[in-house]
């Protein structure tokens, strides 16, 4: 992991026709937005896929509250007393579980999300830095 910091230090610099210095884009920068760029389709992938699980647990609530209360339907209406009291349990352990677990998917989609969007902001940041001419901090070429 060493070598990607070594990389990091590294600079450049145009000079025009005139002798005077360009901005170019720097290792570092040149780094940092290779690594954006291919990282993006793997958060992308991921954050789709957290979106489809989020999905099919809501679904799977909703399949389990209709279940509890047919089955408490049905314990109503039995002539025969039958106990299903704990299974009706079970479900709602299993229903509580369930909204945990999308709960916490929620929440990782969000982080996903703010840092998606603040990579996305620095990226852009950098770029206008650069189009403009504007030396980052830091950079060799001041």
């Amino acid at each position: 992991m060493s070598g990607l910091f070594v990389m990091a230090g590294v600079g450049s610099a145009a000079v025009s026709g005139a002798g005077t210095p360009v901005a170019g884009p720097t290792g570092r920068d040149l780094f940092a937005e290779g690594l954006l760029e291919f990282l993006r389709p793997a958060v992308q992938q991921l954050d789709s896929h957290v979106h489809a699980v989020r999905e099919s647990q809501v679904e799977l609530r909703e399949q389990i509250d209709n279940l509890a209360t047919e089955l408490c339907r049905i314990n109503e209406d039995q002539k025969v007393a039958l106990d299903l009291d704990p299974y009706v349990k079970k479900l709602l352990n299993a229903r509580r579980r369930v909204v945990l677990v999308n709960n916490i998917l929620q929440n990782a989609q969000e982080r996903l999300r703010r840092l998606n969007h603040s990579v996305a902001k620095e990226t852009a940041r950098r770029r206008a830095m650069l189009d403009a001419g504007v030396y980052p901090p830091g950079s060799p070429s001041k």
